[in-house]
């Protein structure tokens, strides 16, 4: 079993500037908790971010949930979100260590319980995985993935539940998405489409590549989604 280390840094509405740091399995989910050392003033014991901050709120991501990359850097993060009661109530943009521009914006305040999941990804069948992440109207996130083994099509599913993209979002209308993804030249469009029940794309998210781009969320392609309506990537290979 291979692993990599995950690190991230968020900052706090009191002004803090909290440092987090994890070994993960690749392929398995777990928790990503604050850093045992956070600089030259001395560290915090490693615990869960809703612990450590409850009640305060994350203003800002300094440095999104990010991958060593492993023993020979090929791994990399596929996605990130905050949980709270086994949900998922917070999507969080991924990156690459050293591939990262900007601090993005963030208004979430914390609770006890409140825990960071992270999803590493290494070998080459992994590395195939497509991670599209969505917030509806209605305050909705959602995390949908799929790992195609060769060409066809391949729909997404919801990470935590298992379901399709109208089943669980059904009636309601995305306000921003972003989809993350190693393998763009072998998917038609480098994006997840939305189909409509007869095929027909009705919306879609380009792919991120995160070892050469800073992952941010857009508005572009969004669409209003319906019980039968999917989240495809069509590869060539």
């Amino acid at each position: 079993m291979t692993t990599q280390t995950v690190t991230a840094q968020l900052m706090l509405n009191t002004g803090e500037s909290v440092a987090l740091s994890s070994t993960f399995t690749d392929g398995t989910e777990s928790e990503l908790q604050t850093s045992g050392v956070v600089g030259t003033g001395g560290g915090i014991s490693a615990t869960s971010i809703g612990t450590f901050a409850d009640g305060k709120m994350i203003t800002a991501i300094l440095q999104p949930p990010c991958s060593s990359g492993g023993s020979d850097g090929n791994g990399f993060v596929s996605y990130a979100y905050i949980a709270r009661r086994g949900a998922i109530v917070a999507c969080l943009p991924v990156g690459q260590l050293g591939v990262y521009s900007e601090p993005v914006n963030m208004a979430f305040r914390l609770q006890a319980g409140d825990t960071i999941r992270v999803l590493t990804l290494y070998s080459a069948a992994q590395k195939r995985q497509v991670a599209l992440n969505v917030v509806t109207s209605v305050g909705t996130n959602a995390i949908f993935t799929a790992t195609p083994t060769g060409a066809g099509n391949n729909n997404l599913t919801h990470v935590l539940s298992g379901q399709s993209f109208g089943e669980s979002l059904q009636g309601q209308s995305i306000v921003f998405h972003y989809a993350g993804g190693r393998e763009q030249s072998i998917s038609a469009g480098s994006q997840v489409f939305y189909l409509n029940d007869r095929g027909l794309p009705k919306g879609g998210a380009v792919m991120i590549n995160t070892a050469n781009l800073q992952m941010s969320a857009n508005r572009v392609g969004l669409a209003s989604i319906a019980l039968n309506d999917v989240a495809r990537t069509v590869t060539s290979a």
